[in-house]
């Protein structure tokens, strides 16, 4: 279902997270801005309390606002129930601070607007997927347009076993067959886990095609926007003993810097709104999510400057220059520079870079610094160019040195 509606619509096929780890992303996401200007750059650091999330601007312009499944934006000691002054504009409310903590697969439990426990039939994905659906049935008649965020932790590790639990009957379906030769080279338990992570995968993609399915029997389809991303790379977590997935031309996952950790998919789907069945090269991160949707739906930016940008002109035509001039990563000791093709990653803690050509090294396997210093050079330059703008701003905000 993903391919076939990246296929009929829109898909951005260079879109990265703005961070590669859930918290520090979702926090990107909700607000249009870096991490370090909200604070959140590592997980369980809670969005502060005078944040401005999409939602805050959808519900100003008329719309109703919902959010189920995982929020991972409150503090860490809640894993379950997020109090109402927390939720920053979402009216109705069916989450999980870490849904990962609060339910199993087959055990689906989160949390209504009173803070009361539900219970949900089903395995976890459908669960969620059913409640969305009720949700975009309950207005179908209203007056007013809705804006859903839909918040899935598959294909996640389950946090309280070594194991990646698929819908019964999906792990026998993937067990078995061809491995690619970097996975099968694995040690630990790879081997045991790729039928539950391929199943886990199958299972969102069915529940993709479900909500389509769904806004066209109730003729919704036609005007409504659905945007699909992740909040990051996949994952090959030393809990997980390397199991997961992998995005094989590149490499790294999950809490890394490297593509493999910041490519994520991007699909659009906006019938009258966008071009359909076309793909877009220009670089897009998930800061660009709010300001981008605002632009398509008439809903006003927050009074501040986001850090995100307007994809509509890249969204409209392929040969738009991109608004992205270059793109910046800080995450741990670690920081990225990416323009055009060339990427440097930078690691503080021995005061060390390597410079990639990603045109003929997709992989960041050849280190070529040493042969082209200049650029080199510049790259360094534009980092700390912009590491000063955002420490100051993080700074003033008290934040401390993230």
């Amino acid at each position: 279902n993903l391919d076939r509606v990246a296929r009929a619509n829109t898909h951005v096929a260079h879109s990265f997270t703005c961070q590669p780890v859930c918290g520090p992303a979702r926090s990107c996401l909700q607000t249009g801005l870096y991490a370090t200007t909200t604070g959140c750059y590592r997980n369980a650091i809670p969005l502060p309390d005078d944040a401005r999330t999409v939602a805050h601007g959808f519900r100003e312009a008329g719309y109703n606002t919902g959010y189920i499944g995982k929020w991972h934006l409150h503090e860490r000691d809640t894993k379950g129930p997020v109090p109402a002054d927390k939720r920053f504009g979402y009216d109705y409310w069916l989450a999980s601070n870490v849904l990962e903590f609060t339910s199993d697969a087959y055990d689906t439990v989160m949390y209504d607007n009173d803070d009361a426990e539900v219970k949900l039939p089903g395995y976890r994905v459908d669960a969620v997927t059913d409640a969305a659906i009720r949700y975009i049935d309950s207005q179908a008649g209203a007056s007013d347009p809705f804006y859903l965020f839909v918040s899935y932790i598959e294909p996640h590790h389950q946090n309280h076993i070594d194991d990646y639990p698929p819908p019964d009957g999906y792990r026998e379906r993937y067990t078995g067959g061809w491995i690619p030769p970097d996975l099968a080279a694995l040690g630990g338990s790879t081997h045991q886990h790729l039928g539950g992570y391929y199943g886990m995968v199958k299972r969102l993609d069915e529940a993709y095609g479900r909500l389509h399915d769904a806004l066209k029997s109730l003729g919704l389809d036609q005007d409504t926007i659905v945007l699909f991303l992740s909040d990051h790379g996949h994952s090959a977590e030393e809990r997980a003993f390397g199991g997961g997935g992998r995005s094989a031309p590149f490499t790294g996952h999950k809490g890394t810097l490297k593509e493999g950790g910041l490519r994520v998919p991007f699909l659009l789907s906006a019938p009258g709104r966008v071009p359909a069945g076309e793909v877009r090269g220009q670089p897009a991160t998930s800061l660009d999510l709010l300001p981008t949707l605002a632009h398509l739906t008439g809903a006003e930016l927050p009074q501040r400057e986001l850090d995100g940008v307007n994809l509509a002109r890249v969204l409209a035509s392929g040969t738009a220059q991109s608004p992205h001039l270059n793109l910046n990563w800080v995450y741990g000791n670690y920081w990225v520079v990416r323009e055009a093709y060339w990427k440097i990653l930078g690691d503080v803690s021995d005061d060390t870079v390597a410079l990639y050509n990603l045109y003929d090294d997709p992989g960041e396997q050849h280190d070529v610094s040493y042969l082209n210093q200049d650029m080199t050079n510049y790259l360094i330059g534009r980092h700390n160019e912009w590491i000063r703008f955002i420490m100051a701003d993080a700074k003033a905000k008290g934040y401390g040195d993230p």
